[in-house]
């Protein structure tokens, strides 16, 4: 008998490790997370002046590249946001700067070969060359199903319908408005994004539910101030009780602070990506910002999390001289040469930066 039963204990006492086993498995198996993760890149105003787009004019051929070499290694991000603050409306309307502008095709052509594939249009200059601009700008940006754009579009059933993309899993949509126009008006309601508070509700409405990330871009605040007005902040904070993401701001043309309302990251301002406007106050008009974020979205069985993580900003500078040789440079390629003082230029502005928040780390 004994021999007949110690097999059956052992088979029976292996069967039950066996089985603890796989249970384990299992359970490890559940808990055990899958992550998917992208990388934004925002910078702010692209406001091409009638010396930019004539600088890149080689020959009667538009050559903005060579402006944006210094950037090559390090937007290398997956996702690059930037605001088009003068609209592409096409040869026939004459190109021209301030205080209506309309930009070369060419300038958009290198943004999209540099990877810019976040493209916000709604801001005060949108209608600069009135519905045939707008026109020729929505059908130009059409033609690059991979780059998403909000805030100007040629129909209203475009508008209503915000795009949503995905890229590594995560899926992620752009909603853009102003808050004015320069006094101009348009014929509808879906040429410009004009902002109030119902129709960013009604907006977001439409894309919660079927997207990971909602990012704001915001055409905002008061022209050259570099701490944010209350309608801004008043803004924000309503945002990200709707569950907003990512608020990126722009116009007021020079960096503001940035902060995190609850989970929502607030850019108030990023100042320009590139510009023609002056360098007498100490240069903040021609002083940007590049932010980068993490998206990281993490899986488990019973949930799904968002997280903005591994925040980082650097200062970046549009240099010129004698109204030529127009260059974005990253602050941790300046010196002296491009830059005097560069060094008290880059604690100024970073500790705008921080004025909220002291642990946004400046790079």
């Amino acid at each position: 008998m004994k021999k007949i039963v110690i097999p059956v204990i052992c088979l029976f006492m292996c069967s039950c490790a066996l089985s603890q086993k796989v249970s384990q498995e299992v359970i490890i198996d559940d808990i055990i997370p899958t992550s998917d993760r992208i990388t934004l890149s925002m910078v702010g105003d692209a406001l091409i002046h009638s010396p930019i787009y004539k600088d890149a004019n080689e020959s009667g051929v538009y050559n903005f590249s060579k402006m944006f070499v210094d950037l090559e290694d390090v937007l290398t991000s997956e996702l690059k946001y930037y605001n088009a603050e003068s609209i592409i409306g096409g040869e026939a309307l004459g190109f021209s700067g301030y205080p209506r502008f309309n930009t070369p095709k060419e300038f958009g052509e290198s943004m999209v070969d540099m990877g810019f594939n976040i493209v916000s249009r709604a801001n005060n200059h949108t209608l600069d060359k009135g519905e045939a601009g707008i026109l020729y700008s929505c059908n130009f940006w059409n033609k690059y199903p991979s780059v998403l754009t909000n805030g100007s579009a040629c129909t209203e059933d475009e508008k209503n319908h915000p795009r949503i993309m995905e890229m590594n899993g995560i899926r992620y949509t752009l909603l853009s408005y102003t808050t004015f126009t320069n006094g101009l008006t348009s014929p509808n309601d879906y040429y410009v994004s004009l902002y109030s508070d119902e129709a960013v509700q009604n907006d977001i409405a439409k894309v919660r539910g079927n997207v990971d990330i909602i990012i704001v871009a915001m055409h905002w605040g008061d022209e050259y101030k570099s701490i944010p007005n209350f309608e801004q902040r008043r803004i924000a904070t309503y945002l990200s009780d709707l569950g907003v993401d990512i608020v990126i701001g722009t116009h007021p043309h020079v960096i503001e602070p940035i902060e995190w309302i609850g989970r929502t990251l607030v850019i108030y301002s990023l100042g320009n990506f590139i510009s023609n406007q002056t360098t007498v106050d100490d240069y903040a008009r021609r002083i940007g910002l590049l932010v980068n974020i993490d998206i990281i979205k993490t899986t488990t069985k019973n949930e799904t999390k968002i997280v903005l993580d591994n925040l980082t900003t650097e200062l970046i500078y549009t240099y010129s001289k004698d109204y030529r040789n127009y260059r974005v440079i990253p602050f941790s390629k300046i010196d002296e040469s491009i830059l005097k003082d560069y060094r008290t230029y880059k604690t100024k502005y970073d500790a705008i930066v921080k004025y909220y928040d002291h642990s946004i780390p400046t790079k």
